[in-house]
């Protein structure tokens, strides 16, 4: 498997700084692999040294009064690097020279956080004005987010600077658990993520714990009250958010009762579990009813996503595809990772590490915002 990409060096942004990775990298068992934007562990150290202990408070704070908000925060990071890059571009509001994002359809009345990254960024405005980007404080957002849901840890990379555009179109094409394998594996491809990027992506975001049990983005379903299930299908449009959260028998009642307009179920699809399927979603049944996305452990950040599809107990036909599409490259990796909750967790961090250099910008490229939601001098 390759190692997390990242870069030999980077530049601080009052003070130039020429840092070896590769020691860092080897404190986490990682390699690095070359050709990736210059970020690095220690950017802030001599600029703002309280970066995390920042953010973690504030966070840690927020989750205190919205159970939901790991899982948002790590879905805001998702959702911002799969389109143009790592660049706090989710984050801008509607102006006169932007089309929102936010108002994607993964994104509109879906994507949640954007008040807690706002809190975040004035703390740290406070403490460093004018140092510390958008884009990563969504990383670090992620991380913390991730851990503190008790998922593995990382080092995150930062220098990543702010874009100063959006792109809406880019946003609507994010990966959709409706994709099948070979569109997935473009998508993916499209930004530099490989197979075993994917499979852990996919799994990650999935953690019962309302975080990402496996994670991303990277992702991804977050749960909702009943009253609020405008939600699920925007969620669902995020390849990987499937070990944690509930999906509503509208989007599985195909796979039980009409497969391919065949009028007979999912073939890949264990008979046990499509018993207990079908009991909960019963042809011309209630659409909106919610199932867990992760049967087995909802509320474990652990690698039964995986287990379950070599169970063919995955419950969207997205999940169950990494395993059963004839030659998938993806089904060694799933094996792997079912064998494994530590080869996962190593794997998800490698590829939280790798998701988050996609496309960045550094040195004098972009900006540094003062306000996440607007341009500098918009």
């Amino acid at each position: 498997m390759a190692p997390p990409r990242g870069s030999m060096s980077c530049t601080s942004p009052r003070l130039v700084v020429v840092v070896v990775l590769l020691a860092a990298a080897a404190a986490l068992g990682f390699g690095v692999r070359g050709g990736a934007a210059q970020l690095c562990d220690d950017y802030y150290d001599q600029t703002c040294p309280g970066v995390h202990r920042i953010v973690r408070r504030v966070v840690k704070k927020a989750h205190e009064v919205d159970a939901r908000i790991y899982a948002s925060l790590t879905r805001l990071h998702f959702h911002d690097c799969f389109v143009q890059g790592c660049d706090g571009s989710i984050l801008l509001d509607n102006s006169s020279s932007i089309v929102s994002e936010k108002f994607a359809v993964p994104n509109n009345n879906s994507a949640r956080g954007y008040p807690v990254v706002d809190d975040v960024k004035a703390a740290l405005e406070e403490a460093c004005p004018g140092v510390v980007s958008c884009a990563d404080i969504l990383a670090l957002a992620a991380k913390i987010s991730v851990e503190l849901s008790g998922g593995p840890r990382w080092r995150v990379l930062f220098g990543r600077r702010d874009g100063t555009t959006a792109n809406i179109t880019a946003a609507n094409n994010l990966p959709s658990p409706f994709d099948n394998l070979t569109t997935l594996q473009q998508k993916f491809g499209a930004v530099g993520l490989d197979d075993t990027d994917l499979v852990a992506l996919s799994g990650e975001i999935k953690r019962p714990r309302l975080l990402i049990n496996r994670c991303l983005v990277v992702i991804l379903h977050e749960q909702r009250s009943m009253r609020d299930r405008s939600w699920l299908f925007n969620s669902l449009r995020d390849a990987g958010a499937h070990t944690f959260g509930r999906v509503q028998c509208q989007f599985v009642t195909a796979r039980l009762y009409n497969f391919s307009g065949t009028n007979r179920p999912d073939p890949t699809l264990d008979r046990g579990y499509r018993a207990f399927l079908s009991l909960r979603c019963p042809r011309g049944g209630d659409g909106t009813a919610l199932n867990d996305l992760d049967p087995t452990t909802p509320d474990t950040f652990d690698n039964n996503y995986y287990t379950n599809i070599e169970a063919r107990r995955g419950t969207l036909q997205s999940d169950q595809e990494l395993l059963s599409t004839p030659g998938a490259p993806t089904a060694a990796i799933v094996g792997r990772f079912a064998g494994s909750q530590k080869e996962f967790f190593k794997s998800f961090a490698r590829s939280m590490i790798n998701m988050g250099n996609i496309q960045v910008l550094t040195g004098s490229q972009g900006d540094v915002r003062k306000n996440c939601r607007v341009v500098n001098g918009g």
